[in-house]
């Protein structure tokens, strides 16, 4: 699921005011002066320190790379009008930051797991060692903290053969811990991944769609596939650095550069290997985040869903298992836009018979990165997941 993102885990040293500030949505037109306004009101609350916002050019970078993530930087430079040394020195510099990370991740339905949407209620004061017994666990992702401390939510990876899986039994047994509500994601209304395309500044449609003509993604064809052991030091790689080059992923498996594209493509096609961007949304200028629990009927699931999966602030939908059947992620600049979203866009979506909500208080996991004083950070190692 995707995907709220960033603000702070436990143990960062400034924290933001108890109200996100005021800031008006980056759009393509933004002046320089109004981003260095943002940014200094950002930065005075303390919802980013001293890390830079994203500039138009930025923001058009990373859209790009959500839409091909292993399109090449001189490819990607062509759509937003830049160089491709322009676009390698700006995504390596965001990179380092902790702005962005593209992973390649391997589908949970290849090792018979399915993905749910996780609700733990808890006592405040349990919080921060739940939270960082959380994070250590493999097969969660997508962590976070509500508002008011007293409910985290997660995504979660576990079988569904008729186990109760392993994790929710830790996670209710866990001091603290008043209950734990989890929902089976049964259709999600994107695909893989977050689509932060919807947070401006975006790149616009012809440019989307000459990126998707030169560097297509594969479309799955049937279930997707188990690797082969030889895959192994290929999708660590990938589940690292999604944009390994070509001579990286050579040295570190051994094949010739023929061999890779031809199991890459092979892997994406199964729909066993697929792409997600990570990204710390507070640097494009979004700090506001909020999970929506949405109630609609079985007649018209499909069309609530996929209208919802399309509004502006939308950066990931599904279907799930639950009285509230339908789940949302949204993201806004403070809590006005948010309102406007709900009371302006939202409510003209057909279909809704009642919903709910969870702001975020802070992130502490992403698909594939922690959240640690704003940057994202690499994970340890993990162990495989078990069957």
């Amino acid at each position: 699921m995707a995907r709220p993102v960033a603000l702070r885990g436990p143990g960062a040293r400034r924290e933001p005011s108890a109200n996100p500030p005021e800031v008006s949505a980056g759009t393509a037109n933004s002046t320089k002066p109004d981003r260095v306004k943002r940014r200094k009101h950002l930065q005075s609350a303390g919802w980013c320190d001293a890390f830079s916002m994203a500039d138009t050019l930025d923001s058009h970078i990373l859209h790009a790379l959500h839409v091909a993530p292993r399109a090449p930087f001189r490819l990607v430079g062509e759509v937003v009008g830049a160089s491709e040394q322009t676009v390698a020195r700006r995504f390596r510099a965001m990179r380092r930051a902790g702005t962005v990370r593209v992973v390649g991740l391997v589908n949970p339905a290849v090792h018979g797991l399915a993905t749910s949407v996780v609700r733990i209620s808890l006592r405040p004061d349990r919080l921060d060692a739940l939270a960082e017994a959380v994070t250590r666990l493999p097969e969660v992702s997508f962590a976070n903290i509500t508002f008011g401390g007293s409910e985290i939510v997660c995504s979660l990876e576990s079988p569904h053969d008729g186990r109760v899986s392993d994790v929710l039994r830790r996670l209710a047994r866990f001091p603290g811990v008043l209950g734990v509500d989890a929902r089976m994601m049964l259709h999600p209304y994107s695909p893989p991944g977050a689509d932060w395309g919807h947070l401006g500044p975006s790149l616009p449609e012809e440019a989307v769609a000459r990126l998707r003509e030169r560097h297509p993604r594969p479309v799955p064809v049937g279930p997707p596939v188990e690797p082969r052991p030889e895959d192994a030091p290929l999708l660590a790689v990938l589940a690292e650095d999604g944009r390994a080059s070509q001579a990286t992923l050579a040295e570190r498996t051994g094949w010739t550069p023929g061999r890779i594209a031809r199991r890459i493509e092979t892997l994406e096609r199964a729909g066993t290997l697929f792409y997600d961007v990570d990204l710390v949304p507070e640097r494009l200028g979004y700090p506001f985040s909020a999970a929506l629990w949405l109630r609609t009927t079985p007649a018209l699931l499909d069309e609530t869903g996929t209208a919802v999966a399309a509004l502006p602030r939308i950066v990931f939908a599904a279907a799930t298992s639950g009285e509230q059947n339908l789940m949302a992620i949204a993201m806004c600049t403070d809590a006005a836009d948010f309102y406007d979203f709900l009371s302006r866009s939202l409510a003209r979506v057909p279909g809704i018979t009642g919903y709910s909500v969870s702001v975020r208080l802070s992130t502490l996991k992403q698909a594939a990165s922690l959240v640690h004083r704003g940057r994202l950070v690499a994970p340890a190692p993990a162990p495989a997941p078990r069957r």
